[in-house]
């Protein structure tokens, strides 16, 4: 049975090798939000999800993103929380306050705003979803700011302070979280 699985995940691996090589030519997304050896690779997270107490004050379905802990709570009932390893924004680039989720997107496609282009002017003006594409497999639209809680292919990133202040996670927490959440979730961002 294993063999009949391996070559087709084999030539899988060798095309997105390949594809992700020849990307990697003409723009290294590597460098688009902190970078790292593993964009293209993915992998589970250095902090794994869990479920935990919480004490806090938020009612049930409400997240909230401790800047300062590089951890997001999905507050759950009676006193728990499931808590996911997150990276943040870079010094200059954290932020606190309440919001909503005003949109959830599979695979979103990607528009530097200008904020970032006038940083980086080497930037796309815009990528297609998929799996190159610097917000991963999910994003979570933060009202009307520039925010995001999105995927990430780069593992390593994960309770690190690297990004232009969106909250990234492994694709596969990011994925776990979107299930949970609908529209109109309230975000609390704690930066203290």
């Amino acid at each position: 049975m294993i063999r009949f699985f391996a070559a087709p995940i084999a030539a899988i691996a060798l095309l997105s090798a390949t594809a992700g090589g020849a990307f990697a030519e003409e723009f290294d997304s590597r460098d688009i939000m902190g970078g790292g050896p593993n964009f293209f690779r993915g992998g589970s997270s250095p902090i794994p999800r869990t479920t935990v107490n919480y004490n806090g004050t938020y009612a049930p379905g409400t997240i909230v993103v401790n800047t300062t802990e590089r951890r997001l709570y999905l507050v759950l009932q009676n006193g728990q929380a499931l808590r996911y390893g997150i990276g943040v924004g870079r010094d200059g680039f954290r932020w606190g306050g309440v919001h909503r989720i005003t949109a959830k997107k599979e695979w979103p496609a990607w528009t530097p705003p200008s904020q970032m282009l006038a940083r980086r002017p080497d930037l796309p003006r815009h990528m297609k979803g998929g799996i190159e594409n610097p917000l991963g497999a999910r994003a979570m639209y933060l009202g009307s700011t520039l925010y995001r809680i999105h995927g990430s292919n780069e593992p390593e990133t994960i309770g690190q302070a690297v990004s232009s202040g969106c909250f990234r996670m492994t694709n596969e927490d990011v994925s776990d979280l979107y299930g949970r959440v609908s529209v109109g979730t309230t975000v609390v961002v704690l930066n203290n």
